[in-house]
């Protein structure tokens, strides 16, 4: 199965990258699941939590506040002007 390329990043650093099998992000028309092969997307977030899912099923979440999810050929880039991992 192919991996989704999943970058976090804040307005003054790169919070995580890495490869993941599915991320869910709150945006403002609701909450929003991303697997591969996922069509090419643009969405607002809404503050919230970004769930990743990596390739062994462990999880890692991040708070992202104000920004954006973009998603293109796997890629998917989530920028916040404030992320952290919590």
């Amino acid at each position: 199965m192919a991996a989704l390329n999943v970058s976090v990043v804040s307005a003054d650093q790169e919070v995580w990258s890495g490869e993941a099998t599915m991320v869910v992000a709150r945006t403002v028309e609701g909450e929003i699941g991303i697997l591969p092969g996922h069509e090419p997307m643009l969405a607002i977030l809404a503050g919230g939590e970004v769930r990743v899912t990596l390739a062994g099923g462990e999880k890692l979440t991040a708070n992202a506040e104000e920004g954006f999810l973009s998603v293109q050929s796997n890629a998917v880039q989530v920028v916040a002007s404030r992320a952290a991992l919590v």
